[in-house]
């Protein structure tokens, strides 16, 4: 009866991880349509990626990732890593996936970081419960002193990709978004949200699109006590938005090693030179990066069960990085990094001999 009991298991894990593996496909092959050329990829350029991926993990990988950045980019890259093979077998093995969402909760980034410099959050609903610069409120003490603020943005705290994000000032309980009021905005986002400052950015990322904040997106793995950084981007948002994220219509833009930005930004479906501002993207400075990097590397070392993590930080009008938020379960932004960029055969060599925590045998 053990024995069948633990067949069972193994087919249905079987079954799940097929079934994941599939909707990723899915979802990163949907905007093959929109690209202006599909390109295929050659008979060499197929073996060379599959010896390559042989000589790492001893096994082979699907190709459609590859033709996705070969369409974008125009350029082949045997390192790129599919997104189904990088969430399912290669996340689950760089971080503890059962701890994943809820340290991944946006309401507990000031929990894990506290003397850092972490956007303010004047109300978070945790669960269904309120807490008004850290304290316990009834909801209608939160709706109450809620009633007055200005220049806030609320936001999901467990939904990535800027979904739902709006910028709002209530003046007497009454909102700027259409008359509302904040206990009927409240009353829409139900539970799990959170009402922050909204950050006054410098002016050199103001100028990338003022209506957003254009936030850099660092993805970091951490190997023992070092940290290195695997890319690098700055997200920047189309004008009229809100929101920087590639999802909701942003572009993403690589950053040097020295914080200048490279020639082409990317969508989800095509390239651009220049911002919807008229800012040239090609070597146009951010200002203060190497803080930018100093804190990323700073903050990696206070989470022990994450060995890759997103990590989201703007630039105060004073020059200061400011933390928005950090992401456990990090997309990849390949266009101007593939794979894992310079550290790719290194990580992955690291990676693969530890358990896969969504699939464990």
């Amino acid at each position: 009866m053990l024995r069948i009991i633990r067949l069972f298991g193994i087919i249905r894990t079987s079954i799940y991880k097929r079934l994941q593996l599939r909707r990723w496909k899915v979802r990163y092959t949907e905007h093959f349509k929109e690209f202006p050329v599909l390109r295929k990829l050659t008979k060499e350029q197929k073996r060379e990626v599959q010896t390559y991926y042989k000589g790492l993990v001893g096994r082979r990988v699907p190709l459609y990732s590859h033709v996705q950045f070969y369409s974008l980019t125009g350029q082949f890259a045997k390192e790129y890593i599919p997104y189904n093979f990088y969430h399912v077998e290669i996340l689950p093995r760089a971080n503890v996936h059962r701890l994943m969402y809820a340290f991944g909760d946006k309401n507990m980034c000031d929990f894990f970081f506290p003397g850092e410099n972490v956007v303010h959050t004047v109300l978070k609903n945790m669960n269904g419960d309120y807490y008004y610069e850290g304290e316990p409120v009834s909801k209608e003490d939160a709706v109450r002193l809620c009633s007055n603020l200005q220049n806030m943005i609320i936001k999901p705290s467990r939904q990535s990709g800027g979904h739902h994000i709006q910028a709002f000032a209530s003046n007497n309980g009454v909102m700027d978004l259409d008359g509302k009021t904040v206990e009927s905005l409240f009353k829409e986002y139900k539970k799990d949200f959170l009402v922050q400052d909204r950050v006054r950015q410098h002016e050199a990322m103001a100028a990338l699109n003022p209506t957003s904040l254009n936030t850099i997106r660092i993805l970091s793995y951490r190997s023992g006590s070092e940290v290195l950084l695997c890319n690098s981007i700055v997200r920047i948002g189309r004008s009229g938005s809100v929101t920087d994220n590639q999802s909701a219509g942003g572009i993403a833009v690589g950053i040097s090693e020295n914080g200048l930005l490279y020639e082409c930004a990317y969508s989800l479906v095509g390239q651009v030179r220049q911002t919807d501002t008229g800012i040239v993207l090609k070597d146009y400075s951010i200002p203060n990066y190497y803080k930018v990097v100093e804190l990323v590397k700073r903050l990696h070392l206070k989470l022990p069960f994450f060995k890759l993590v997103g990590w989201d930080v703007a630039i105060q009008e004073n020059g200061e990085p400011v933390l928005i938020e950090f992401n456990t379960d990090p997309g990849l932004f390949q266009e101007s990094f593939p794979g894992l960029g310079k550290h790719s055969e290194r990580i992955i060599r690291e990676l693969w001999p530890r358990p896969n925590t969504l699939f464990p045998k």
